[in-house]
């Protein structure tokens, strides 16, 4: 029998982050403070403990992961490599496809891996409560989870379509003690400023962090912050162990030359965990083409600019040098609830602008379609999200057919679709549409970033 899964033993776990950071070809413009000046590490301190701060700010290679950390990302780590040999023969393609399966972990995603990490630094700063946003519920899902494993509280604000839409990710969250709120709500400023607004918003991730922001930094004991899912260096940082154990089970099939990298998009985290230590390879000479996929209804990376914007919707957070369809972009209620958001990571927009990476844009349908004829072909049922990275996958099996090519692809199983089978339903009786976002509501969205400082490009 030919394998189809290549796995490490727990001994063989990475035992370091990598920073890409240390490897850039030129610095990442620094995030502004209301003045227009950069910020202090100090400056950070009400949100984020300092030695996370400290990791954020760092441009050291290689971040040790401590034996604590090592011991809860054991649980379900190393992830496996398979060899998705079912789709190759469907598609007939001379394409070996290969997936990090993240979808092990307890909440079912790769959102652990900086979880856990998050809430061990936290603790070790002397943290009680940790305040979250989140989307589809991945991320809210994996921070109670690490919050349980720790002893800390969590509260999450959970964009309120994908509250609606996703109840059991609220159920999975209240199962490991996490407190799960629609936003936006009653209970912060900015929330009841929205709500005035616009009573029947859908909401959007950068909503939900002004809330969770807001709640950290008004708890005058000191004893709470506020924790990222995406987005950030650290959270980057956190994801590169995928990366990492790849490197180490594309040696055991056998793989000497990796064509393709691809992960799904929303802030940028598991896409990272993936593609950084690839990409130190590529700004060393390899030749791999480095895929980051979004949803053609938030499409940041392709079509908005490159500017320096706030994270969230009510200006809380430092600006960051990202593509950014504008803080105050609310996304359509797509299924893919953890790929709604306005902004990306500033490590992915920087390597965007230095043509290390390559954007894609996928439709919602095409998505759905890959995802199924994957369940139907490989067995396990996606995660709206992963589905787009499957698509990209397809679409690159595809052209390796057409063209005649032997390719290498690999690409980041983000998480399982268990629950999220309302959107497998909607596409299944034709329900769900296409939506290409018009160029009109870009340049609406987009106008108001013309008062910040615009960043250097590469």
């Amino acid at each position: 029998m030919e394998p189809i899964k290549f796995t490490l033993d727990e001994k063989d776990m990475p035992r370091q982050w990598y920073n890409l950071a240390a490897d850039l070809p030129t610095p990442a413009p620094p995030p502004l403070g209301p003045d227009g000046n950069p910020i202090t590490p100090d400056m950070l301190a009400p949100v984020f403990p300092m030695n996370l701060i400290e990791q954020e700010v760092s441009t050291q290679r290689w971040i040790d992961i401590p034996e604590k950390v090592l011991e809860m990302l054991a649980i379900w780590r190393p992830a496996p490599l398979y060899r998705a040999r079912r789709l190759e023969k469907a598609l007939g393609t001379p394409a070996r496809i290969y997936y990090k399966y993240e979808g092990g972990s307890p909440p079912g995603s790769h959102k652990p891996n900086t979880a856990v990490a998050q809430a061990y630094y936290n603790k070790e700063f002397g943290i009680k409560r940790i305040t979250t946003e989140t989307g589809a519920g991945q991320w809210g899902s994996a921070l109670s989870f690490a919050c349980a494993l720790l002893g800390l509280e969590c509260k999450v604000f959970m964009v309120r379509i994908s509250f609606e839409q996703k109840p059991f990710r609220r159920m999975m969250m209240e199962t490991w003690g996490g407190k799960c709120v629609p936003s936006p709500s009653p209970e912060t400023q900015a929330g009841r400023q929205i709500l005035e607004e616009y009573p029947d918003t859908p909401g959007s991730l950068g909503i939900a962090i002004s809330e969770a922001i807001e709640q950290a930094v008004m708890d005058t004991s000191g004893k709470t912050r506020y924790s990222l899912g995406s987005v950030l260096n650290h959270v980057l940082l956190h994801q590169t162990i995928i990366g990492l154990e790849a490197k180490k089970q594309l040696k055991l099939a056998g793989e000497k030359k990796v064509d393709t990298i691809i992960g799904c998009v929303g802030g940028g985290s598991n896409f990272s965990g993936l593609a950084f230590p690839f990409i130190a390879d590529k700004i060393n000479g390899a030749q791999i083409d480095i895929i980051p996929v979004e949803p053609t209804s938030c499409p940041t990376m392709t079509r908005a600019p490159y500017a320096y914007d706030h994270g969230d919707t009510a200006e809380m957070t430092p600006l960051l040098a990202m593509h950014s369809l504008g803080h105050k972009f609310v996304p359509p209620p797509i299924h893919a609830g953890g790929l709604r958001y306005h902004g990306v990571a500033p490590l992915i927009s920087h390597t965007i602008n230095h043509n290390l990476i390559t954007p894609r844009a996928i439709d919602q349908i095409e998505c759905y379609e890959a995802a199924v004829t994957w369940a139907r072909t490989e067995g396990f049922i996606p995660a709206p999200e992963t589905s787009h990275a499957i698509a990209a996958a397809v679409q690159e099996a595809k052209k390796a057919k057409e063209e005649g090519k032997e390719k290498v692809i690999v690409f980041n199983w983000s998480g399982h679709g268990l629950m999220d089978l309302t959107g497998y339903d909607k596409y299944f009786s034709g329900h769900l549409k296409n939506f290409a976002l018009p160029q009109d509501d870009i340049n609406a969205a987009t106008k108001a970033l013309e008062k910040y400082p615009r960043p250097a490009t590469a």
